[in-house]
């Protein structure tokens, strides 16, 4: 693994200890004698992360769970089992029968092994999938450094590329499976966001270890008071999100005292039970399932014929991951479209660069990273292309989501998409020629609205911003360069609406990279160092 040098200097700043992050040779993240720190997230005399609060108790949360394994663990070397070449045919059934075989072998601990395809290039025409846990699927380079490379190039009529997720028939069998739900509900008046403790009716029905899955009912009265009730577009009435569904979080218990249960990662969203009752917040334990596990997909390049089409048309696209503890490194992306798309937990998406030269054609646009799933790091990415979103969530996703080190090369932006995701980071992310926003969409879309709540822009630079402020909740812009945009609901001629909270425009702060200053604080030195950024100095620093 490449790993980026990093120093952690001590200056006094406003009488406060703060630390600050340095990666050689990428200016971005240098210190600076004269960073102030961040209101909201600082550090105190004795050298430990403190949070400012918002009047109900809701804080920035800790983003450090977001990663393979839960953060700052390395990325695994599983040794090679089987070695492909390329045939000068269609490689697609070679391959596969590879990855099939692997999948046979036992597993020694979490794992079977490794795919290797050797310097090549290969012709598929269908995707390669990997369905059990424990396989990787590795090339001899991406071309993006080094001289050799594997390339997958892809013909045919348009598939995805790769694709990480159990079989579709044996998940949905699993479900049905499933009886004897047990549930209790929240019993806080208001749960902040940022928490990892809430109190329940009866925490008897649940041990620690257990799985809980958390529901927020979206009610009348919550949509109402989100001021989504009156979307409209062409004349037609738009639903934000469906009364009577709910927004999905999962956690893992670690502690239970009398009815107070604690939970593993801190929670991406507020539970304010004046607008969610009734039904409630509901609690239950979580379904058993087997997904897909400790699987990746490594040192590839993906080459797809030109696409110089609107995305709603079929297409090529590259990699798609649905399981845990997954990962996918040092990628080369050629012409897809959508490119990367990712759903589960804990997953780590590091070195990927996706490059366009096709025009993409249409306003809609695609999604070029996708972050649909929970504790999700992409870091060290790229986008190069215009007319797309760099980073675009889809409906209802927990955090937390990290998007760390980025460039962004392209006129469009990174954003939260659509329908209430929450704990969203942009953290050091460059994207020049384009912007960052945290925002109300309106009917854009067909009803997207309110996109995110409890998002954050740290230390990032872009050409703007939109970053608003929801009801009851909060959007945060942090030491980022680059003008921030008021503007009101799209499609209505309204006032602006309520920007979020800016704190030091145009000035970075300190901590230089606030996942990694949390990383630091939960898992120490060592967390850093795994995932390629490493420490030169701790003087001065108390842990």
């Amino acid at each position: 693994m490449k790993k980026i040098s990093l120093l952690i200097l001590l200056p006094i700043v406003l009488g406060l200890s703060v630390v600050s992050f340095v990666t050689k040779g990428q200016s971005h993240l240098n210190s600076n004698s004269e960073r102030i720190s961040s209101q909201w997230v600082f550090y105190n005399d004795s050298g430990k992360l403190n949070y400012k609060r918002l009047p109900a108790g809701d804080q920035i949360m800790d983003f450090s769970h977001a990663g393979y394994l839960g953060g700052g663990v390395m990325l695994p070397d599983l040794p090679v089992k089987i070695t492909v070449s390329p045939s000068g045919d269609d490689d697609t059934e070679n391959i596969q029968k590879a990855i099939d075989a692997v999948s046979e072998m036992p597993l020694f601990g979490d794992f079977r092994g490794t795919v290797l395809l050797a310097p090549g290039e290969y012709t598929i025409s269908k995707t390669i999938s990997i369905e059990k846990s424990g396989v990787v699927l590795r090339g001899s380079g991406s071309g993006l450094s080094g001289n050799e490379k594997s390339t997958l190039r892809l013909s045919g009529d348009p598939f995805n590329a790769l694709s990480i997720s159990e079989n579709s028939a044996h998940h949905n069998n699993s479900k049905k499976e499933e009886s004897n739900l047990v549930y209790t509900k929240i019993s806080n008046k208001y749960v902040p966001s940022g928490a990892n403790s809430f109190s329940v009716e009866d925490a008897s029905l649940f041990q620690v270890g257990d799985l809980i899955v958390i529901r927020k009912p979206v009610t009348e009265s919550w949509v109402k008071f989100m001021q989504m009730n009156d979307l409209v577009r062409d004349g037609k009435p738009q639903t934000w999100l469906t009364v009577g569904s709910d927004l999905i979080t999962e956690r893992r218990i670690t502690e239970i005292s009398d009815n107070k249960i604690t939970v593993d990662v801190p929670l991406s969203d507020s539970y304010d039970l004046d607008y969610l009752n009734s039904p409630g917040v509901v609690v239950e334990k979580g379904m058993t399932r087997s997904p897909v596990k400790q699987s990746g997909i490594e040192h590839l390049n993906i080459v797809s014929p030109l696409q110089s089409i609107s995305h709603t048309k079929s297409h090529f696209t590259a990699l798609r991951i649905n399981g845990e503890d997954c990962w996918a490194k040092d990628l080369y992306i050629q012409e897809t479209m959508n490119s990367v798309g990712i759903k589960g937990k804990r997953i780590t998406v590091e070195n990927v660069t996706v490059s366009r030269e096709a025009p993409h054609q249409g306003a809609s646009k695609p999604a070029e990273f996708a972050p649909n799933g929970s504790q999700v790091l992409i870091h060290r990415c790229k986008v190069i292309a215009d007319n797309v979103w760099f980073v675009a969530t889809g409906k209802g996703i927990p955090g937390p989501i990290v998007i760390l080190n980025c460039d962004f090369a392209g006129n469009m932006r990174a954003e939260s998409h659509q329908r209430w995701s929450t704990g969203m980071l942009y953290d050091n992310v460059r994207a020049k020629n384009g912007g960052i926003d945290f925002r109300n969409r309106g009917s854009m879309g067909s009803g997207h609205g309110w996109s995110m709540g409890w998002g954050i822009a740290w230390n990032c630079e872009a050409r703007d911003y939109v970053i608003q402020n929801p009801p009851g909740a909060a959007n945060w812009m942090i030491g980022c360069i680059g003008a921030s945009q008021p503007m009101p609901r799209p499609f209505n001629a309204g006032p602006n609406l309520p920007e979020g909270i800016i704190d030091s425009p145009g000035v970075h702060v300190a901590p230089a990279s606030l996942y990694l200053a949390q990383l630091n604080e939960r898992l120490g030195r060592k967390a850093l160092e795994n995932i390629g950024y490493e420490i030169e100095s701790l003087d001065h620093i108390s842990f």
